[in-house]
């Protein structure tokens, strides 16, 4: 994998990007979707070419590696040079205090000597208004302040401030911690302060992946994706981000460029499913609380398929005419043009991301007739629109059809009500959406399918493939043994396979025909392949994929099928989705292994 060799740091709050060289290369505060203050991904204005990174330079640099430590979300560079080596230690405080979660909008950074006499300079370059401005500073005894627009940052250090305010080379004969954050001060010494968050910070994640429910094999893989999917939380809504990241496009000078730092329900409820089979059920608690607030907010009619982690319904998309974009692949788009679509699954992802919740006995917070009630709303709309065109799954913005993958999870809706109901006591009301899913099914069945093509397609009587109707044997809509579904499997692998890979589908849209294959399409793929038997296949088309995250284990939404080179939104909840699921259903037992 190339293109995208970054590494994710947060605590739920706030979150940063790292790349191998250690330098911090995105961050946005005061939350994921806030202004990106540090924001060299996606390059610098033309007058301030090296604004909005985050440097620890070691001076000759020869070599650098990095890793996680195992199984928390800190991550450790090691830059070396012929005079000495370092090591950083990056990480976002998280853990339990004072019968809370303490997560604040804070980044330490911990450098040490490892060998010889290192010189280092300290590159802090902080911008505001998404690259517009340069922050004001002023200094105190131990601190540098930033003050930008409507926020002040603070940079607290036991190195000399003269020195990282000049970035003046120094050498490092001593550990340097570096704690940027709130303009608040500190409850103790930086050194105390930094070495006691650090410490708890890796006692919690390590007891959080200890509860983990892990498939036999691939253990490493699923607990990198399950703590980045994790980190995805906003904890203080419950909302889930897509990715940390905007208009990293999904093939070079395509301008499918997007902003993806809101709550998409239909993405949400992937992960929140994903964090379910691993036990790992906090998320799901969190996130049905959010998405019982957007269904209070909109009186129970049009839901958006997307949302701002607030339950802001308007995330007006613009674009950053300063900002360059990601290696030069401009527009930098800002907010989300989806959140105007109509997009009807909307509807059975959000009755399918609560359905656990009626059933699971470890649900801390009570849930029962009052919440069913409120779903049987978006029950409604699922019959009155499981047959209407709509923008789909994959966001199209200037056609709409009668999309299968709509109208299966319109299904689903009805489906999960009915089963719900019957659950807690409600049997009239079980028949009534079980009536209802029915007559849906039929009409998916009957509609959906292609003589001509042997499968399953994207529309009601349309002709091309898309590989999202493999959710069909996914959400329960058909045996997977069922002679249409094995024939649209054979279908897809077909068409729409590229190696290991696969695309969405081949026709043209909006900017014209897809150059790059879809990951999350490539783990519903090999998923597809198990359920109908074709197992081995189905493992080696995994193996390929874990070979192309990246060096620490982390996925973004697109993969150049003929380079490797990983291109869209970083990282991708989608795919970490798909790796965790298909990890699942490959690995064999634990009863097996011995």
């Amino acid at each position: 994998m190339a293109g995208i060799d970054l590494g994710l740091i947060g605590n739920c709050s706030i979150s940063a990007l790292i790349d191998p060289r250690g330098e911090i290369k995105w961050c946005c505060l005061p939350r994921f979707d806030g202004d990106p203050v540090f924001h060299s991904l996606l390059g610098s204005p033309a007058d301030r070419p090296d604004q909005g990174g985050f440097v620890i330079e070691l001076e000759g640099q020869t070599a650098a590696r990095q890793r996680y430590i195992p199984n928390t979300a800190i991550i450790e560079t090691v830059l070396e040079s012929d005079a000495g080596s370092i090591e950083i230690r990056d990480f976002a405080p998280r853990f339990r205090s004072r019968q809370r979660i303490f997560r604040p909008q804070m980044l330490v950074r911990r450098i040490r000597t490892l060998s010889g006499s290192p010189r280092i300079a300290i590159k802090l370059r902080p911008g505001y208004n998404h690259g517009r401005g340069t922050p004001d500073t002023t200094q105190g005894s131990n601190h540098i302040r930033y003050v930008g627009g409507k926020q002040v940052q603070r940079l607290t250090a036991n190195a000399p401030l003269d020195y990282i305010m000049q970035e003046t080379p120094f050498l490092l004969d001593y550990p340097v911690d570096l704690i940027f954050g709130p303009d608040e001060t500190l409850p103790s010494g930086i050194e105390t302060t930094a070495n006691e968050y650090e410490s708890r910070t890796a006692d919690y994640w390590r007891d959080w992946v200890n509860s983990l429910a892990l498939p036999f094999e691939w253990q490493d893989a699923v607990i990198r994706a399950a703590i980045t999917l994790k980190l995805c939380a906003y904890e203080s809504t419950g909302a889930i981000v897509a990715a940390m990241t905007t208009s990293i496009p999904e093939a070079p000078g395509s301008e499918r460029n997007w902003d993806y730092r809101f709550c998409w329900v239909r993405d949400a409820f992937f992960v929140v499913r994903a964090l379910n089979s691993l036990a790992a059920l906090k998320t799901m608690e969190d996130y049905v609380q959010w998405l019982m607030n957007i269904i209070a907010q909109t009186g129970g009619g049009h839901i958006q398929p997307v949302y701002g982690i607030g339950l802001e319904a308007n995330i007006t998309e613009w674009i950053v005419e300063e900002l360059p974009g990601f290696e030069g692949n401009g527009p930098v788009r800002i907010g989300n043009q989806a959140h105007e679509h109509f997009q009807f699954d909307t509807y059975g992802n959000i009755i399918l991301g609560a359905s656990q919740a009626f059933f699971d006995k470890r649900i801390f917070r009570a849930i029962g007739q009052a919440e069913f009630e409120r779903l049987e709303g978006l029950g409604e709309q699922s019959w009155k629109l499981h047959d209407q065109p709509d923008a789909g799954i994959w966001e199209l913005r200037t056609r709409a059809r009668i999309h299968t993958s709509s109208s299966v999870m319109c299904w689903a809706a009805c489906d999960r009500l009915a089963k719900i109901a019957a659950h807690i006591g409600l049997p009239d009301r079980g028949r009534f959406w079980r009536e209802r899913a029915d007559i849906i099914r039929e009409k998916v069945l009957t509609q959906a399918w292609s003589d001509e093509k042997q499968a399953f397609v994207e529309s009601f009587g349309g002709q091309f493939l898309d590989a999202s109707v493999l959710l069909m044997s996914e959400v329960g809509f058909i045996d997977p043994k069922d002679p249409r579904f094995v024939s649209t499997v054979e279908a897809l692998d077909k068409d729409l396979g590229r190696g290991s890979f696969m695309m969405r589908y081949q026709e043209a849209d909006d900017f014209g025909e897809p150059e790059t294959a879809f990951n999350i399409c490539a783990f519903w793929r090999l998923d597809a392949l198990a359920k109908i038997g074709r197992m081995d296949e189905a493992r080696a088309i995994f193996e390929d994929l874990l070979a192309a995250r990246n060096s620490l284990g982390l996925m973004s939404e697109d993969t150049d099928f003929k380079t490797g080179a990983a291109w869209g939104n970083f990282p991708q909840t989608y795919s970490m989705v798909g790796l965790i699921n298909s990890a699942m259903r490959l690995s064999k037992s634990w009863e097996e292994a011995f």
